[in-house]
């Protein structure tokens, strides 16, 4: 969402009005998930999506309107039925609720403020989160669309309205910066507020330069993480092997992984030489703040360098939070097809999936067939009805 919060920066520095949409919750199967926004600017254009199609387009001109005749921050929700899948080719069946949020004179200055910390967020700063208000507790006089800045050290800008929600939307909001997460908080009291982290992009960083880091250096660069690749041999670690990385280094690892900018969004991948570089560049791994340290290598090796890790004084619950061997269990055999599997678990482990296949269970495909059953019984019944 880096794009969205340059363009209100760029905008809202020229004294430029601009409408801010963002999708807060979803149910069912829809082309967004919470978190995808779309800035519309004075002029109409647009930076970010919504999903396209017919909702998109419905918002769009909603967030001009609300530019151009006044009004407040507004939910709108749709529900993309039959009718609305049909007019794009959409095979959705859930329901989209988005937060409206016009950004003119009078708000521009907070929102500025927000926006440039975010946008330094993502370039490698402190982590931040933005609370919205969302729904208000009936005659409490809190505003929809009332947002508060909360930073990785607890200190706050805005509010929400309310000491008790701004204390409660700040705790939950620290919990999600790690990985940059969003959530969606709904109190007794009819108070909604959806919470959206910031950090620097996920960042994979392959501890040697062999033929599994270089294969792994395409996906996760499709996924839309950065690129850290480090060996202790520079003819495997050069911009020349890995041009499209951010960073390169060769040397020492336990040495050069102290020097890079690791954070809980660095998913680290331990693919060395050998058993012994494994087992330095491993513990070294472990030393750091990543959320994610992943060994490639059969189960033997695994548990060989476990015991020596155990025998050196590791505690048994770090040693249990290394994925090893690492990826999902696909019958990869060639490096390509080993990447796949590393990125799958990796993306699963930032984004909550738990791996299993999405093929529809027997018991739907059962339902199915009933009621296609039940369909033909109608229509065959339907011309005797006619008749009579």
């Amino acid at each position: 969402m880096e794009p969205v919060f340059l363009a209100a920066v760029q905008e809202l520095e020229q004294r430029k009005p601009v409408a801010v949409a963002t999708v807060v919750r979803t149910s069912g199967s829809t082309p967004q998930k919470p978190g995808a926004k779309l800035l519309v600017r004075a002029d109409g254009s647009g930076v970010g999506t919504l999903g396209g199609g017919c909702v998109e387009g419905d918002i769009w001109f909603a967030a001009q309107q609300l530019m151009k005749r006044g009004g407040a921050a507004q939910m709108r929700d749709y529900q993309l039925n039959e009718d609305l899948a049909a007019q794009d080719g959409l095979v959705c069946g859930g329901t989209m609720y988005f937060l409206i949020d016009p950004i003119r004179q009078q708000e521009a200055a907070g929102y500025l403020e927000f926006s440039k910390e975010v946008v330094e967020a993502y370039r490698g700063g402190k982590p931040v989160a933005i609370a919205n208000l969302m729904a208000a507790p009936p005659d409490s006089g809190l505003q929809v669309g009332a947002k508060m800045l909360v930073r990785e050290n607890g200190s706050l800008s805005g509010t929400l309205g309310d000491q008790r929600l701004d204390a409660q939307a700040a705790t939950r909001a620290r919990s999600l910066m790690a990985l940059g997460k969003n959530e969606y908080l709904t109190r007794d009291d009819g108070a909604e507020c959806f919470i959206e982290a910031f950090t620097t992009p996920p960042t994979l960083l392959a501890v040697g330069g062999g033929h599994v880091s270089k294969a792994l250096a395409a996906v996760a660069l499709s996924a839309g993480f950065r690129l850290f690749v480090i060996d202790d041999r520079p003819e495997f670690a050069n911009p020349q092997r890995f041009p499209e990385a951010d960073v390169v280094k060769a040397g020492e690892y336990e040495t050069t992984l102290k020097s890079l900018p690791i954070n809980a969004n660095t998913f680290i991948v331990i693919a060395t030489r050998g058993h012994r570089y494994d087992d330095a560049a491993l513990a070294a791994a472990m030393d750091t703040p990543a959320s994610y340290v992943g060994l490639l290598g059969s189960q033997r090796k695994t548990i060989l360098i476990y015991e020596e890790l155990l025998q050196k004084g590791w505690p048994m619950e770090r040693v249990r939070a290394v994925n090893a061997p690492i990826g999902l269990n696909l019958g990869a055999r060639t490096p390509e097809e080993i990447a796949i599997s590393i990125m799958a678990e990796i993306l699963a482990f930032r984004l909550g999936g738990d791996g299993r296949p999405m093929k529809l269970r027997e018991e739907l495909l059962q339902r199915i067939s009933q009621n296609m059953r039940r369909r033909a019984d109608r229509q065959k019944r339907q011309p005797a009805a006619l008749h009579n």
